[in-house]
């Protein structure tokens, strides 16, 4: 393997993240340790180097020519999640210098040089075993940091749904704690996604039993309730960065329940007054609106329907 495809290797067994394991962080990688690539690992070096000397590496040794406005790129995407993962540190010479310093450099650290050095020869194994003892796996730390802040929810028969941090899902979470409370407690959940692993929850017998189609769970709103006593199916889209429930996705969702014969709710959800507000004039008729500050109360478009229209009427 070229050079860059075994420090991308190197990358993924230290344990870091997806988004890190390619080329950008492979190449910085090798720049850290000053390895060209006819250069054994076991020469591998600690230095302390600028991002603009990294990059100049990488175009001197390796042909890829990075603009200097990839800089911060390298920083944010890179550099920094190679510190959280103990791979370097920031300013080794002068750990007090000013954060926006033109001198700021970084080095690999004395730990992961050791292993690196060893890639591909005797005790390479055991230097990699000891490293992600003492340090960890950044992966792991993301994971149990996402697993810290996931907004848990009990739904009635017991069942525990966690979704990932985020605001969608946290005004999903705030819709089955809140709004299925105060105006359908009696619904169960039948469907809810989730904004970062998609499917969350699904109830394939009710879903069957409704006649909604079984190939369609791209096309359900976020969140799907449904009251068993009363055949009525509330359909929730939770708004924070995607619109309502327009006419036009209106019309698609009575196309998709041509077949389902329980009565429907379309609703739309925000977090606020002011999220309502840039959306109020893409909002279907014959629509609910929730709002998540202000949870007591629905708004219903289109008045008339509350009216008694008497025969005098003109």
């Amino acid at each position: 393997m070229s050079k860059p495809n075994e420090a991308i290797a190197i990358i993924e067994v230290l344990g870091l993240p997806k988004a890190q394991q390619n080329e950008r962080s492979a190449l910085t990688l090798l720049a850290l340790i000053d390895l060209k690539e006819d250069t054994p690992w076991s020469e591998s070096k600690q230095r302390a180097i600028r991002i603009h000397d990294i990059i100049s590496f990488i175009r001197e040794h390796y042909g890829k020519s990075y603009a200097e406005n990839s800089r911060e790129t390298i920083r944010r995407q890179t550099i920094h999640q190679f510190q959280q993962a103990a791979i370097a540190v920031k300013n080794p010479d002068d750990p007090g210098r000013s954060t926006n310093s033109p001198k700021t450099v970084y080095a690999i650290t004395e730990e992961a040089l050791n292993v690196v050095k060893k890639y591909g020869a005797p005790g390479w194994q055991s230097a990699l075993r000891e490293f992600v003892r003492s340090k960890g796996r950044l992966i792991e730390k993301y994971e149990k940091r996402r697993e810290e802040y996931a907004i848990s929810v009990d739904l009635p028969d017991g069942t525990l749904i966690s979704f990932s941090p985020g605001k969608h899902n946290e005004l999903q979470a705030r819709v089955v704690k809140e709004f299925r409370v105060r105006f359908c407690p009696n619904a169960k959940l039948v469907y809810v996604s989730d904004a970062a692993r998609k499917l969350l929850h699904v109830d394939r017998a009710i879903l069957e039993k409704l006649k909604i189609p079984m190939t369609e769970h791209g096309k359900l709103p976020d969140i799907v309730l449904y009251a068993p006593k009363t055949n009525h199916l509330f359909l929730i889209e939770a708004v924070t960065t995607h619109g309502p429930l327009s006419p036009k996705r209106h019309i698609e969702l009575q196309g998709m329940l041509k077949y389902c014969a329980a009565k429907r709710t379309f609703i739309s959800a925000f977090p606020s007054f002011s999220g309502f507000k840039k959306h109020i004039s893409n909002i279907a008729w014959e629509t609910e609106v929730w709002i998540q500050s202000d949870p007591d109360h629905l708004i219903h478009f289109n008045g008339p329907k509350f009216f008694t229209v008497h025969s005098d009427h003109p």
